[in-house]
């Protein structure tokens, strides 16, 4: 019984906690997607928690991943995460130097907020990253100088059909 009541534990603090990745940024692939280079030389492919940026193709997906660059690139990150997505990706809060980098990223106007994941977020973060897109939104910083922005979501889902 104690061993189980054990594994339990075991289980239920492997699932709730945040795991630490930490090392260089060497590429950034869009807005909202960095490759970095742990001990090593291992490459984790991240992709920021709580937003989405514009895609490429879209209006300010250039932009946006010139501003994830000028934040991130060469620079060494840490990374705060709990799971993987469907393409093996990291899903991360990233930091540099303290700074959040996924929030800088909406208060520049680069990023809308990823409402449909926000449960995954911390109640302070999900609350910081919404007020900032409203913000953001308000002072038309970034895509938000589009009155017609369309989410990445929108847009991703209008090429599939």
């Amino acid at each position: 019984m104690r061993i189980l009541v054990f594994l339990f534990l075991a289980i239920q603090f492997t699932c709730s906690s945040a795991v630490t990745l930490t090392g260089r940024t060497v590429r950034v692939t869009d807005g909202d997607t960095i490759v970095i280079l742990s001990d090593g030389n291992v490459q984790h492919k991240i992709r920021l928690q709580g937003i989405d940026a514009p895609e490429r193709k879209q209006a300010f997906g250039t932009k946006s991943k010139e501003h994830l660059s000028d934040s991130v690139a060469g620079k060494f990150v840490i990374v705060e995460y709990g799971k993987r997505d469907r393409y093996g990706r990291v899903i991360g809060k990233v930091l540099v130097g303290g700074k959040d980098v996924c929030l800088e990223q909406i208060i520049a106007g680069f990023a809308w907020h990823y409402k449909k994941y926000q449960n995954e977020q911390t109640a302070s973060d999900r609350q910081r990253y919404a007020d900032a897109e409203n913000e953001a939104r308000d002072a038309k910083r970034g895509l938000w100088q589009d009155p017609h922005a369309i989410a990445p979501w929108d847009y991703r889902a209008a090429k599939r059909k």
